[in-house]
Parts: C-alpha cells; sequence; structure tokens
C-alpha cells in the first residue's frame, strides 16, 4: 500500500504529518509536549489518568486546537518503523515496508516523557490494545 497524491480520501498520517500537527503547525510554540511544557496542562499519562483511557478535549488543545496529540493512547500512523536518515527532508514519509508501524504520542498508562511529541515507537500493525488509537487526516487538494 502507498499513499496516492492528489486523493482526496481519510488516511492515517505519515509521521512527519502526525509531529507536524502534534507541533502545532506553521508557528508552533517550542514545547516538548502537544501545546505545553507541562504534561499535565496537555497530556493524559500514568500520574494523572486514573489509570484509564480520558474522553478527548479535557485537557488544553495544541496550537492547531487540536486535543490529546500527547498521551491518553499511542496514535498509529501511515509509516513503517525505520531508521531516520541524516539528509534535511520536507515531509519525508518511512520505509516503504516492514513488519512495524510508527506509534506516537504516548498514552495513560506511561510516564509523562514518553508523551514528548517527537518521541516515536513502534508496534505490529495487528496488535490491539486499550492504549492504541488513530486519528485520520485528509489532505487538502
Amino acid at each position: 500500500m502507498s499513499i496516492v497524491p492528489g486523493a482526496t480520501g481519510y488516511r492515517l498520517p505519515t509521521e512527519a504529518q502526525w509531529e507536524f500537527a502534534a507541533k502545532g503547525g506553521i508557528h508552533p510554540g517550542d514545547f516538548t509536549f502537544s501545546g505545553s511544557d507541562d504534561p499535565d496542562e496537555v497530556a493524559w499519562h500514568r500520574d494523572n489518568s486514573g489509570g484509564r483511557t480520558r474522553e478527548v478535549g479535557g485537557l488544553a488543545p495544541n496550537a492547531l486546537g487540536l486535543y490529546d496529540m500527547s498521551g491518553n493512547v499511542w496514535e498509529w500512523v501511515w509509516d513503517w518503523w525505520g531508521a531516520y536518515t541524516s539528509k534535511d527532508k520536507t515531509d519525508p514519509t518511512g520505509a516503504s515496508s516492514g513488519s512495524d508501524r510508527v506509534i506516537c504520542g504516548g498514552c495513560w498508562d506511561v510516564s509523562a516523557g514518553f508523551a514528548h511529541s517527537v518521541l516515536r515507537y513502534f508496534d505490529y500493525p495487528s496488535y490491539r490494545l486499550n492504549v492504541l488509537g488513530f486519528r485520520l487526516a485528509r489532505p487538502q487538494v
């Protein structure tokens, strides 16, 4: 499967698109988490979640008005897990194949440090658990 340029349907964002949105878009603040340097303001994590997934919108949004890009549930992205290259890129995509997909954002049952907006992790695409979710993107054409 590959991303079809010019398509207007919904899909998972690429890792780069997810990170861009988590950081607040074109005019982001220089925050550690999505919208703040204080994870308790923007991220459900082990120390503030009450041991469960929370309803979206209970904490502050980031500069784009997006909630829970840090914490609550890990979010699947389009990209397969792979090492970054050292070259600068604009809107890169990850490896074209693999056995693991990238997940981003941290979740309610791990420490706040995992909610850092640039932290990436991975898992098997068939894995199902209450700490995993997704956010759809619809490209502008």
